[in-house]
């Protein structure tokens, strides 16, 4: 479903990412875990399309992202870190908005709209403005708009940073629900987060893929370089 090869991404004479590589198969939920500052946003990004890479490859569902950016794109829902969200709308409004930009029929509108409300649980909040919601509900919002358009692809960015515990949990659960539909890779730097949700783990440090493998190495890594992260990581 995806697949990014040797993946460089240079700010200046800094590279952000060195030589990423890594793939993502149909329906799989895949953690992409690592500390603030290790290269995850920026991989994210050129996923993604908001940002070029330095040199590298990525493909979705076929479609690489730097030639065939609109059809790569059409296979991807986005929820950056900061979820993109006009304050001064209702959700509804906001969420028919996202529907327009994304190309969703008229006549598929309501009901596509309707479904996805219900699945995040914002069905009740559909008429308040978005700037009046708690971060629980907006980030909310923002799983849901990354939903429309009914993308293979989901790209979830730090989607707990900032909740509650309750909030946490009720999050996690919904990104394993959305993982029944669709494929998902989970950015973050919480350990526990991608052992409760991921089947897959990427281990990123420093801009470099130091392991991958299921999210039992996260509790059982195979190596020294791995296991001394970890440690420092948890500390």
């Amino acid at each position: 479903m995806i697949e990014i090869r040797n993946l460089v991404k240079y700010y200046g004479d800094i590279p952000a990412v060195n030589n990423v590589t890594f793939t993502v198969q149909k329906g799989e939920i895949l953690g992409f875990l690592g500390p603030n500052g290790a290269g995850k946003t920026t991989t994210m990004n050129i996923l993604t399309g908001f940002l070029s890479a330095t040199s590298g490859t990525v493909t979705i569902n076929g479609h690489d992202i730097l030639e065939e950016p609109q059809e790569a794109k059409k296979c991807i829902g986005y929820l950056p870190e900061q979820p993109p969200l006009y304050l001064d709308m209702t959700v509804i409004e906001y969420l028919k908005f996202v529907a327009e930009l994304k190309g969703v029929a008229a006549d598929d509108q309501i009901k596509q709209l309707a479904e996805i409300m219900k699945l995040v649980r914002i069905t009740d909040v559909s008429n308040r403005l978005i700037k009046n919601l708690s971060k629980g509900y907006r980030q909310r919002v923002g799983i849901a708009q990354a939903l429309v358009g009914n993308p293979e692809v989901l790209v979830l960015d730090e989607p707990t940073v900032g909740l509650d515990p309750k909030q946490i949990i009720e999050i996690r659960n919904l990104i394993k629900e959305l993982g029944k539909k669709h494929t998902v890779i989970l950015s973050s730097h919480i350990l526990p987060e991608v052992q409760a949700v991921c089947e897959r783990v990427v281990i990123i440090n420093k801009g470099v893929i130091i392991e991958e493998g299921s999210s039992d190495l996260i509790s059982n890594p195979q190596n020294d370089r791995t296991r001394a992260f970890l440690k420092r990581f948890s500390e």
